[in-house]
């Protein structure tokens, strides 16, 4: 293991030390992932020691595309084809019936696994030279802020794990939308970069079922999870809650669009003065990283407007705080 993880764009290398049961971190269009070999159980349990991570949490497993599902799962139902038709490579997780060939590691020995094709010129190069997939949660410890940039990675896991593939800056910036199927009936079980309307339109038969669970059949699903070390709220209407509550004097706001006029602009982090929901989640993960750092007593966020991708940055601000 490197004392000082390097960081580079060595796709060689990178697979090279996949291949001998080493750890990679990779570039997504959500987040940075933290990779080994998916059938290696040997290789998965460094991904657990090396986030800290509960055994009880399962992993993405990611395809180079989804010719591969049928090598990994037992059903792929047509509903669960017509969204990878459509959303492949992209921000979309199935969770389907596993076969044997995927380690109970890595579903925390359910009977389902959840797959995913990336949308990342380095890693689909990366997952094209490899014989095998990838499982890879979040390149963080478990629990914080999930990683959109290789220097992220590195604060956090430098020398925790043996490579660093440097992909510049997440585009997306949220985890991968989850879903599950019942026979052609889908169940989102987290939101994610894609925009539950879009997914609507191709399985009729849709519900949205996010609640924390403490078996949790996909990432993403535990109550606490992407969240700072400094304390966090979440305020449905932030100038209201501003003027009839006292707050620290050190106290950050993070705001959908427009700055508080009776707030200390330095203390203000805007996510998208264009009113962009796309932006706003890009920039989530890399705002709140950044006023976590600032030494604030408190960090109060302003929820986003539920359309789009609103429901899904709330869903990360509601797990990484407490709602007010």
């Amino acid at each position: 293991m490197n004392l000082d993880t390097p960081i580079g764009t060595d796709l060689g290398l990178a697979a090279e030390i996949l291949r001998r049961g080493g750890l990679v971190a990779i570039p997504t269009e959500t987040v940075y992932g933290l990779a080994a070999n998916a059938l290696d159980p040997l290789a998965v349990a460094k991904i657990f020691e090396a986030k800290q991570r509960p055994h009880f949490d399962p992993l993405i497993v990611h395809l180079f595309d989804a010719e591969e599902v049928s090598n990994y799962a037992e059903e792929f139902p047509e509903a669960a084809r017509r969204l990878a038709d459509n959303f492949w490579p992209g921000p979309l997780t199935l969770v389907l019936p596993r076969k044997p060939i995927i380690p109970e590691l890595v579903t925390a020995g359910g009977p389902t696994v959840a797959l995913r094709v990336p949308d990342h010129p380095l890693t689909y190069k990366l997952l094209g030279m490899l014989d095998f997939p990838l499982a890879a949660p979040s390149a963080n410890p478990f629990g914080y802020i999930s990683p959109t940039s290789a220097a992220h990675v590195h604060a956090q896991l430098g020398g925790k794990i043996d490579y660093i593939l440097d992909g510049g800056p997440c585009k997306v910036g949220i985890e991968s939308t989850v879903i599950a199927f019942e026979g052609e009936k889908g169940r989102i079980l987290r939101l994610g970069g894609l925009d539950s309307k879009a997914i609507e339109a191709l399985v009729p038969d849709l519900e949205i079922q996010t609640s924390s669970s403490s078996n949790p059949l996909s990432p993403g699903q535990l109550d606490r999870h992407y969240a700072p070390d400094t304390r966090l709220l979440i305020a449905s209407d932030l100038a209201k809650y501003l003027r009839t509550h006292e707050t620290p004097e050190n106290t950050a706001l993070i705001v959908y669009h427009r700055p508080q006029l009776n707030w200390a602009r330095e203390k203000q982090y805007v996510l998208s003065p264009k009113r962009s929901l796309t932006e706003a989640a890009s920039r989530l993960y890399a705002v709140l990283r950044e006023a976590d750092a600032a030494g604030y007593e408190l960090i109060i966020a302003e929820e986003a407007p539920s359309k789009g991708l609103g429901p899904a940055i709330n869903d990360r601000l509601r797990r990484a705080s407490f709602k007010l």
